[in-house]
């Protein structure tokens, strides 16, 4: 097992490197000058010269990716272009509500998902099954920042149950703060539960069909105990790839999402630094969400290890 999990550890690790790699060339090619960003288009070549080596823009490519790296390791992110404050402060602040809104969405997610996914398994080919995968269908088709119009048109400007944007913050209580993220969770939600739902139907089905289970049926276990206590956990396999993939997508989506409700959360810090060309903080936010989807995965690759002891077999 520990072997497993160095394997892992390695093979995450080359994966951060290369991420970093990307991030670092792809936003260093893009076109324009930062410092002339900053200047503004009457400032004097001069001035914006003097910037450009204030900010270290002027050094060669390959000492801006080490100290970068230096920085990351050290947890010294540099200081904000636009801001003029220290990019670690600027992500903290976010990640306090961009993280509880990953967690909410990934909470429904997984709840509407395997809810659905386990009631059309068991009942294959019945109206239910029917209905619910037609309804998996609808949500596969919609796009979340359309889906979170209507929601906000429907509870926040009809029913007025909830706010149709900003956030509450948690100095007054979880309450508050979990009402303010309510929406945008459903809104990320509501197409990564029809994709895991499909694929949790079609787990489940493809094990419910293995030798195993139709010996344990005729050992007279009822359908409902044959489902819970051997079927599952077989089926976990697929459902828990696809739910790291989903994290993922969830993570991507509160770039769009945090702009329709107006969340102040890592999201809009992207895509407000992306406007304004402040690319430092770009590229340790971008750097920031793929450590994490790394590291969720690398996650599920030691769960599974638990679930399926074969999996350690095959690796070791």
């Amino acid at each position: 097992m520990s072997v497993f999990v160095l394997r892992r550890l390695l093979t995450l690790l080359a994966t951060l490197i290369g991420a970093s790699l990307i991030i670092f060339l792809v936003l260093d090619a893009l076109p324009g000058n930062a410092a002339q960003m900053l200047m503004g288009a009457d400032a004097s070549p001069d001035a914006v010269r003097a910037l450009t080596v204030k900010l270290g823009l002027d050094q060669p490519l390959t000492i801006r990716y080490l100290q970068w790296i230096k920085g990351l390791l050290s947890g010294d992110l540099g200081n904000s272009y636009v801001y003029g404050t220290p990019v670690a402060g600027l992500i903290a602040e976010r990640l306090v509500l961009t993280i509880p809104l990953a967690i909410m969405s990934m909470l429904i997610t997984v709840v509407l998902a395997l809810s659905a996914g386990i009631y059309t398994a068991a009942n294959h080919n019945k109206l239910g099954d029917v209905g619910v995968m037609s309804l998996t269908q609808v949500g596969l088709a919609l796009p979340n920042f359309w889906f979170a119009i209507l929601l906000i048109l429907l509870f926040s400007v009809r029913l007025q149950w909830l706010s149709a944007g900003g956030f509450a913050g948690w100095d007054d209580g979880i309450w508050p703060g979990i009402k303010s993220l309510l929406l945008p969770a459903i809104s990320l939600a509501v197409v990564q539960a029809a994709i895991l739902a499909r694929v949790t139907r079609s787990a489940v089905l493809e094990v419910l069909r293995e030798d195993f289970v139709r010996t344990a049926r005729a050992k007279g276990l009822g359908k409902r105990e044959v489902l819970w206590s051997h079927v599952l956990r077989n089926a976990m396999i697929p459902v828990m790839t696809v739910m790291g993939l989903q994290f993922a997508n969830l993570l991507a989506g509160t770039i769009v999402i945090e702009n329709v409700f107006y969340l102040p959360g890592l999201g809009r810090l992207i895509f407000q630094s992306i406007a304004n060309r402040d690319l430092i903080v770009v590229r340790n936010c971008v750097m920031l969400l793929a450590a994490m989807v790394v590291i969720v995965n690398f996650v599920v690759d030691v769960l599974y290890a638990f679930i399926d002891p074969r999996i350690k077999v095959h690796d070791l």
